[in-house]
């Protein structure tokens, strides 16, 4: 099953909840303009039994990668019954998770042990002050690194991802690098994006992926890596002493819509088919009026067959023409 522009649907993300327990800046500000982020009360949102049957049809369309996305994913107390669902419906697929670490070392055995086979971790800054500041919170960076280490401990393939903003954290860049290698660690860097209305993007604010790389290969020679499949996010890039790799995400300077197999599904059970998008399609409404799987699966294949999205492609021309656009916000539907 393709879309309009012949990308198949492979890849799906859950927000489990829209709830966090840090306010970073770029995703989800403690405050916009003096009003303060509200929640979507718990009926609204996806239960566990809900999240399974619309994931299963995902599943039978042909989905073979899920990744948990939040809000925070650790916030929600069914995370690791889900998680084991959903390892029953991929079987061998590949199931991830995404977090900003702050409850993974008392929860990372117990995500393992459930099914989970990988974990990214958002780590900003080794900097103390420039962590806090980017958590929006002051929190301690220590223990995200604790979690990390126990999620390594439990067996977890973990990767680190830093987001990357001009006069913020640009300038530890190799110190996360340094930490990454020591340990056998896969770092990516993430281009600053203008996911949502509210994180005060600016072209200015974006670090271009080939700055980063240039950065890092002045420290440690590098050798770019072929995709390991087609649709990778990440253009990868192996450190030639054999120290691992890292990779950048760079949605602003070079747009990867052509190969975007990715179907976004937001904690209260609507579809979205970008991560710019401006509205999704509900989802949780028809389960909830007696949909079943059939007709889940149907209603998948029309929304998806009728997609059209390219938004990071077009973004240019948007703001050459200074064309507003409403997006629905990152911390909605988990990046």
């Amino acid at each position: 099953m393709t879309d309009r522009l012949g990308r198949p649907l492979r890849d799906l993300r859950i927000s489990v909840t829209d709830r966090c327990n840090f306010r970073c800046p770029y995703c989800m500000p403690l405050e916009v303009y003096g009003v303060r982020h509200v929640f979507r009360p718990q009926p609204e949102l996806m239960d566990g039994r809900e999240l399974l049957a619309i994931a299963k049809a995902f599943v039978e369309l042909g989905v073979g990668k899920i990744r948990i996305t939040g809000g925070e994913p650790l916030l929600r107390p069914d995370l690791a019954e889900i998680v084991s669902g959903l390892r029953g419906l991929l079987g061998e697929g590949d199931l991830a998770l995404t977090t900003n670490g702050w409850l993974l070392e008392k929860q990372a055995a117990d995500l393992a042990a459930a099914g989970l086979g990988r974990i990214n971790v958002s780590l900003d800054s080794l900097d103390p002050a420039i962590a806090g500041r980017m958590n929006g919170l002051g929190l301690p960076v220590e223990r995200i690194l604790r979690g990390i280490d126990a999620a390594s401990a439990a067996g977890l393939h973990v990767k680190l991802n830093c987001l990357v903003q001009r006069g913020v954290n640009e300038d530890g860049l190799l110190e996360l690098c340094a930490y990454a290698r020591v340990r056998g660690l896969t770092l990516r860097f993430i281009e600053y994006m203008d996911v949502g209305n509210t994180n005060g993007w600016s072209p200015d604010l974006v670090v271009p992926a080939r700055e980063i790389v240039g950065r890092v290969a002045e420290r440690w020679s590098l050798e770019p890596v072929s995709p390991a499949y087609r649709g990778e996010v990440a253009a990868r890039y192996r450190y030639l002493d054999g120290a691992g790799e890292i990779g950048i995400i760079s949605s602003v300077t070079e747009p990867f819509c052509s190969d975007c197999h990715r179907a976004r599904l937001s904690a209260d059970g609507k579809l979205y088919t970008c991560l710019f998008a401006s509205s999704g399609a509900d989802l949780l409404g028809p389960l909830r009026a007696g949909a079943d799987t059939t007709a889940l699966r149907s209603l998948l294949a029309g929304l998806w067959g009728a997609r059209t999205d390219r938004y990071s492609e077009e973004r240019a021309g948007l703001l050459a023409r200074h064309e507003e656009r409403t997006k629905v916000e990152m911390s909605y539907i988990g990046g």
